[in-house]
């Protein structure tokens, strides 16, 4: 291709609006342009990427016997309302003004599962993978970092539908082994933790991660152990607190000021641990009194799934007041009303000596035993991972890390096929719910990532795989060299004739505009042909990602184009290896 007829409007300069490298230079190669918040179309180099990206998920996805569909981006509300994910989605969902009862599909679980009703009668029609790329629609009230939260992006979404869980199993193992196989392949450095499968529900789900520091996710690892996982799902070795020898009745005392634990321990030092901080949380309408050890932080997913509430959130003021008589900082599990169900942290089983709020502003209540002072519903892991905490697995500090997500995927078991009566007859002629998985890449995602992990001061140093192009052949002072434009034009050809695609600067500007696009967008190699260079019998063969230069000795002959040929394809190897 000819760099002098393709649309690649490079900047000079990062643009204000952009602040990781990703978004910075897919905005400075001319890869992509904002149309609005959240919304970016693709140009032609960055939609070359794309595609070469889908190439690749379409291959591993064929691979473990995926058939591709294409859905309707639009779809009918009451399917959704069929599953409770109109009021789960909430304003993430877009819907259709001047057409009532249409929304736009953020996700396709529920037109899968629709298609899969009508034509999926007996055991004996299943396994299948279903999936399709295609475009998605949420209503991101922040969208930023350019493709890695936008509004309309592109999906790979993929089904299984089995008439068993070991089927379910299998499906999803064939999944996690075909999106390990497509990171590899685009250059990705990942890591895979468990997650929450928050409102798609399911018995469990995996993440695929890119560590960045601009990641969004919150992952706990432990790479001697290989432990892994989302911070909403994380777990430590960390020891409940136990009893101590108390046998002291509770005690009222007045606390004036003291509101928060830090400032409880300094005015009376008491021990952190024996603080029982409490917060107020409304689930589903449903009003729940949570404690925990100390400073503990409350993981709200965790609480979240336990009570297998579709929205949850923390009370408010008011309603704090009405529920326990006081204000935060001084509420605590004694004299509540029935109306509160109370759940402790696990760290907390069995334990007395403890302190909380007396549910009366400016006092507190000491001596507390969980065991026989409170009605605690259930004691659960409630409370969020903090960084140096032993690993589950091993003892070893935990890190802590941000990370972008590039992939999930989810058993759902049979949430949707219930809910939207997809069944079939089993061996007995007994009718079952349909057995579902489901699997989701980002393929911007993909793309913002590898960009994040190949990157330095000058611009992109793509991977091979996903490279708009892999060869950019710069052609230097043709306006007075025929020869060189001959040679040029006949390394070009050679190249594209054997698989390899090029881009050529035939540009009339100067070397150091040609160098510095070159470094910016750039295309794993960079050859460098012009008249000097011809004399002198070599050109110069440039690898981006390492700036290695090297000189590739030719002859004015037939030769020349063969050993160029043969040069680009042995470093090709190297770096595929």
């Amino acid at each position: 291709m000819l760099q002098s007829k393709i649309f690649i409007p490079t900047l000079k300069e990062a643009p204000s609006e952009a602040q990781i490298p990703s978004h910075i230079l897919m905005l400075r190669a001319g890869l992509i342009r904002q149309l609005g918040a959240g919304i970016f179309s693709q140009l032609p180099l960055g939609y070359r990427s794309l595609k070469k990206v889908q190439h690749i998920i379409r291959q591993e996805m064929d691979a473990i016997g995926g058939q591709e569909f294409h859905l309707p981006a639009l779809s009918p509300i009451d399917i959704w309302e069929q599953t409770g994910r109109v009021e789960a989605m909430g304003d993430v969902m877009f819907h259709i003004k001047n057409r009532d009862g249409l929304v736009l599909a953020p996700t396709h679980e529920e037109i899968m599962t629709y298609h899969a009703r009508q034509h999926i009668k007996s055991y004996r029609d299943m396994p299948q993978i279903w999936y399709q790329i295609q475009t998605k629609f949420r209503n991101e009230p922040r969208p930023k970092s350019g493709v890695l939260r936008g509004r309309q992006f592109t999906m790979k979404d993929a089904y299984s539908l089995d008439n068993s869980k070991e089927g379910l199993d299998k499906s999803y193992d064939l999944h996690a082994i075909a999106y390990r196989n497509i990171y590899q392949r685009c250059g990705l450095k990942f890591f895979v933790v468990g997650a929450s499968s928050g409102a798609m529900g399911g018995s469990a789900s995996q993440e695929f991660m890119v560590e960045s520091p601009y990641g969004e996710d919150t992952c706990v690892i432990d790479e001697l152990s290989g432990y892994s996982a989302n911070i909403e799902v994380a777990v430590s070795a960390v020891h409940p607190i136990g009893r101590i020898d108390n046998t002291d009745s509770i005690e009222e005392f007045a606390t004036p000021g003291a509101k928060t634990i830090d400032e409880l321990v300094t005015a009376f030092g008491l021990d952190i641990n024996r603080c029982a901080k409490s917060v107020v949380y409304i689930a589903d309408s449903k009003a729940y009194l949570i404690l925990m050890r100390g400073n503990d932080q409350l993981n709200e997913a965790k609480f979240q799934n336990y009570v297998k509430s579709t929205q949850c959130r923390p009370a408010e003021t008011e309603e704090l007041f009405e529920l326990t008589g006081a204000h935060a900082g001084s509420i605590g599990p004694i004299g509540l009303s029935s109306e509160i169900t109370i759940l402790a942290d696990s760290l907390l089983e069995h334990a007395n000596g403890l302190v909380s709020g007396a549910n009366k502003d400016g006092f507190h209540i000491k001596n507390i035993d969980l065991e026989r002072d409170c009605t605690i519903s259930a004691f659960v892991d409630v409370r969020t991972v903090l960084e140096g905490e032993p690993c589950i697995s091993g003892g070893n500090p935990l890190r802590i890390v941000n990370a972008i997500e590039v992939g999930h995927i989810f058993k759902l078991g049979t949430k949707y096929s219930e809910a939207l009566n997809a069944v079939f007859l089993d061996e007995h002629g007994k009718e079952q719910p349909i057995i579902m998985g489901s699997y989701g890449i980002g393929l911007e995602r993909i793309i913002a990532c590898a960009i994040e992990q190949h990157h330095d001061e000058k611009g992109i140093a793509w991977p091979i795989s996903i490279a708009p192009y892999t060869v950019h052949l710069i052609g230097l002072g043709l306006h007075k060299s025929q020869e060189a434009v001959k040679v040029c034009n006949e390394i070009h050809d050679a190249l594209e004739k054997i698989g390899i695609d090029v881009l050529f600067d035939d540009r009339d500007v100067s070397p150091g505009i040609k160098f510095n696009d070159a470094d910016l967008i750039g295309l794993p190699f960079q050859l460098i042909v012009g008249e000097k260079g011809l004399q002198q019998g070599q050109l110069e063969l440039k690898i981006r990602k390492t700036h290695e230069r090297l000189s590739i000795a030719i002859s004015l002959d037939d030769t020349l184009v063969l050993t160029v040929v043969n040069a680009i394809q042995s470093h090709m190897n190297i770096m595929v290896q």
